[in-house]
């Protein structure tokens, strides 16, 4: 089970913009993709899906590009991979349970309790992560690389 390629470069562009959200400063695709290493129009595509979802919007003007349209601590990762891959994901819980429904053996209905359990508990992680927290921990770690130069 891993996140999709989708799903990663847009927590990226997400984290990047969460990391100016204070500022109010936009950022401009250019500059997320730069930072983050995402194409340039993989970049836009995911911007622009993230805009329908409600998780940012975008600026017009020579200062324009994209800010974040709620608080970092508000964004849970479950919403973003919601966003993002939507159907997708309910249509992956709900294959999740295939063999029980097409050779219902008590093996089958056990694996399926597995997986289940499995899909449930990884739902409860990204549930109980935002991009704050995401940003807290980018923070964190380079105040450690900084100490360990000095």
């Amino acid at each position: 089970m891993e996140l999709s390629c989708r799903t990663e470069y847009a927590l990226l562009a997400l984290l990047e913009l969460a990391g100016h959200y204070p500022q109010a400063e936009p950022l401009q695709i250019r500059q997320i993709a730069a930072q983050q290493q995402i194409p340039e129009r993989y970049l836009e595509q995911l911007l622009a899906t993230l805009r329908r979802g409600g998780f940012v919007q975008s600026q017009r003007g020579a200062k324009g590009g994209y800010l974040l349209t709620m608080e970092p601590w508000k964004i849970t990762l479950l919403d973003v991979v919601n966003c993002l891959e939507g159907a997708e994901a309910r249509n992956r819980k709900e294959a999740v349970g295939t063999l029980a429904r097409i050779a219902p053996t008590l093996e089958s209905v056990v694996v399926d309790e597995v997986w289940q359990e499995v899909y449930e508990t990884m739902r409860g992680v990204l549930q109980g992560y935002t991009l704050q927290d995401l940003c807290e921990q980018r923070d964190s770690r380079r105040q450690m690389n900084i100490m360990y130069y000095i």
